[in-house]
């Protein structure tokens, strides 16, 4: 047998160490039913797992990404690395993480740049309209094909969240807890605004426009895919944030050239770099697939009312915002908080002083970390049946407004 300190160390090897793998599903008769009522098929996902799945096979946490993310959340230019890992806030030497890429993504799974099975091209804009609904139906296909009855947890913040709290409400058995971060029940016009920018950036690239989005293998519409990002970084960042990094500080000069030529400031220089590193590494079809697919998102619509929503989901909630979150402001967390204790569901909110505007949640946190630490452990507790009534009253059944 071997020393404890030997399995401590490849107990964190394995916890360390990704499974890069794919699952593919629905195909032809048996398509996945789209909530536009479109059929969709074959589709693959593709996903990563750390750490181990225990016997009972209830330790596990999915992990849902935002726009821009991928199924590496963990480990070595993991998204979310400083969060996840060995002896971290979502610990995989206790917990299974799983991450997969989104329905209409295009980092592995099935999106508009995957080949059309009908005519052996890419699908371009022939891919059918995708919703969050659709994202969580084809990541539960994946769960069940893991053998995973119940998760432990879902968390996910931005359109991650979206992810998270759709799952309570379409899958009330088959998850017990949900961490939502930075997110809502339905972007705000504000919101909607910006992504409409982008997507327009997008669609009068004239790459874009001179191939109909069917640009694969003639060029990229890189101009517009770098202009929609550079928008969408302006609404992650607040204003606080943007001054203490940038200022009205110059690139590599000290006085104005007077030209339109260069980036003259820093926050130019920034934009530029960020838009033009995106289009490396992501599809200019994917961004308005999913943008729209957020927009699409609004449980008041859908149910009535956000309260409506949530009367079948029996999941424990932890909600957490920030103050300087502009794009999902604290109110739009506050809302679901409401919803949710209008239904009698268990939740816990936390509103986490912050500079970092909507970014915050991917950044190093110490009060979001122990907070996510903290309610994971008292669920898992609570799993295992050694929870005690007056910690659950005092840590996971109160609701805090701040």
């Amino acid at each position: 047998m071997l020393h404890a300190e030997s399995y401590d160390e490849a107990l964190t090897k394995r916890a360390m160490t990704r499974d890069c793998l794919t699952f593919t599903f629905a195909d032809p008769p048996n398509e996945l039913a789209l909530e536009t009522g479109k059929k969709l098929g074959p589709i693959t996902l593709a996903y990563e797992t750390f750490g181990i799945l225990n016997a009972e096979k209830d330790n596990a946490i999915l992990v849902c990404h935002a726009l821009s993310g991928d199924s590496h959340v963990s480990g070595e230019g993991g998204w979310w690395s400083d969060f996840i890992g060995p002896n971290k806030a979502i610990d995989t030497n206790k917990y299974f993480v799983i991450c997969a890429n989104v329905l209409g993504g295009c980092a592995g799974s099935t999106g508009p740049s995957s080949i059309n099975p009908a005519t052996g091209k890419p699908y371009a804009m022939d891919f059918p309209i995708i919703t969050i609904r659709d994202m969580v139906a084809a990541q539960a296909r994946l769960v069940e094909h893991l053998g995973i009855p119940k998760l432990l947890a879902v968390i996910g913040g931005s359109m991650g969240g979206m992810q998270a709290i759709e799952w309570a409400i379409s899958y009330p058995d088959g998850v017990q807890a949900v961490i939502a971060i930075a997110t809502a029940s339905g972007l705000p016009p504000q919101g909607i605004a910006f992504d409409e920018v982008g997507r327009q950036a997008i669609i009068t690239d004239e790459t874009w426009q001179k191939y109909k989005g069917n640009y694969y293998g003639k060029g990229i519409p890189e101009k517009g895919l770098s202009v929609a990002r550079m928008i969408g970084h302006i609404t992650y960042l607040s204003k606080d944030s943007m001054k203490e990094k940038f200022g009205r500080r110059l690139q590599d000069k000290e006085t104005f050239e007077y030209s339109f030529d260069d980036a003259e400031f820093q926050v130019e220089s920034y934009l530029r770099y960020q838009g033009n590193k995106f289009t490396k590494r992501f599809d200019a079809n994917s961004y308005l697939y999913i943008t729209k697919a957020i927009n699409y998102f609004d449980l008041s619509r859908r149910f009535g009312s956000t309260r409506n929503a949530f009367k079948n989901v029996t999941a424990t909630f932890l909600v957490i915002s920030f103050t300087s979150d502009w794009l999902y402001p604290p109110e739009l967390s506050k809302h679901v908080v409401g919803a949710l204790q209008a239904n009698g569901v268990n939740v816990t909110y936390v509103n986490i002083e912050s500079n970092y505007g909507h970014d915050a949640f991917l950044l190093p946190n110490d009060v979001q970390e122990n907070a996510v630490e903290g309610f994971l452990k008292n669920q898992r507790a609570k799993l295992l049946g050694k929870h005690d009534a007056d910690d659950e009253h005092e840590t996971a059944g109160e609701s805090t407004l701040s």
